[in-house]
């Protein structure tokens, strides 16, 4: 158990901070490798100086062939506690390469061990809501079944609802059943842990989230709503014959339904992520004469504390 009166996501703040902050100089500009390798290099300065033994367990790289903050890298001073790592630099390095908005650099901490490593299955199907809705969701279950029970959750007839979903030619099966039900849809082109973490967020909009998208991503979002009390489930989503190879030599199921406890099992989660550029979370940085502004959400498990940080960075002497 982690030390009940530390807050280690506000050391993570530090970290989420300074990777949106080098990242954000590159909103715009084309290069989405430059994006990350900013990010991963702000992030390296600060995670020597941060107050834990950790390992990281989703690291990026292996899906975005990005530079990388790798999987089983040590990060942290080497001091007690014991954590596994989920990191990603930039989620939505597109959307910040493009000067879109949404993009935000994401960090998570949980006891070691906690953390599922689905290796090269970079993929899951996911289903996803907050707190209100938890219990009304099934993988398993049409689309349509699924939409009807978060309705009753909330009060909502399934017209009201908002679904969120990557555009992606892999999830259109998942549109069209949205679409049959009546529901409203926000079609996204990245950003899977945002897209998570506003479904149990009041005021984003969104009611639900569905559709396939990255592993690390769902690990990292499943933080999140630990901290929030969301919920959702997932199912590991092999590409090709290949991949189920690799998924039976690992002794990972592919059949199986896995929920929150199963992406990560731990009561100590902290989580924080800064906006690199504006989106329903966060607001993203600004740059000013002599330094920056940020604004940034920590999240802790144990307490359900969630804080949003608006800080004022000085460049220079």
């Amino acid at each position: 158990m982690i030390d009940a009166s530390r807050n280690l996501a506000l050391e993570l703040a530090r970290v989420t901070e300074a990777a949106a902050i080098a990242a954000g100089r590159h909103q715009g500009r084309g290069d989405k490798h430059a994006v990350d390798h900013a990010a991963v290099e702000a992030m390296r300065t600060i995670l020597p100086g941060i107050d834990a033994d950790g390992v990281v367990v989703i690291g990026e790289g292996e899906k975005d062939d990005a530079p990388m903050l790798h999987n089983g890298e040590r990060v942290g001073n080497g001091n007690p506690p014991l954590v596994d790592v989920a990191v990603d630099p930039v989620d939505g390095t597109r959307l910040t390469a493009e000067g879109q908005p949404g993009a935000m650099a994401v960090m998570a901490l949980a006891s070691r061990g906690s953390m599922l490593a689905p290796g090269r299955l970079v993929y899951m199907d996911k289903i996803a809501v907050g707190a209100e809705a938890k219990g009304s969701i099934d993988l398993d279950a049409p689309i349509a079944d699924n939409l009807a029970g978060v309705a009753r959750a909330l009060d909502k007839e399934v017209a009201d609802l908002t679904a969120i979903i990557l555009d992606r030619p892999r999830n259109r099966p998942h549109i069209e059943a949205v679409r049959r039900a009546g529901a409203r849809i926000r079609l996204i082109r990245d950003g899977d842990i945002s897209a998570a973490i506003a479904t149990a967020v009041a005021d984003s909009g969104i009611d639900i989230l569905l559709g396939i998208g990255g592993s690390p991503e769902a690990v990292t979002a499943a933080c999140a709503l630990h901290c929030l009390g969301g919920e959702m489930q997932v199912r590991l989503w092999p590409r090709d014959e290949a991949e189920r190879r690799y998924a039976d030599e690992a002794g990972l199921d592919l059949e199986s339904i896995i929920g929150l406890r199963g992406l990560v099992d731990s009561d100590d989660v902290f989580f924080a992520a800064t906006g690199v550029t504006t989106g329903e979370l966060l607001d993203g940085v600004h740059y000013t004469a002599d330094g920056a502004e940020t604004h940034t959400v920590v999240m802790r498990s144990r307490t359900g504390t969630v804080r949003f940080i608006r800080a004022t960075h000085r460049f220079g002497p």
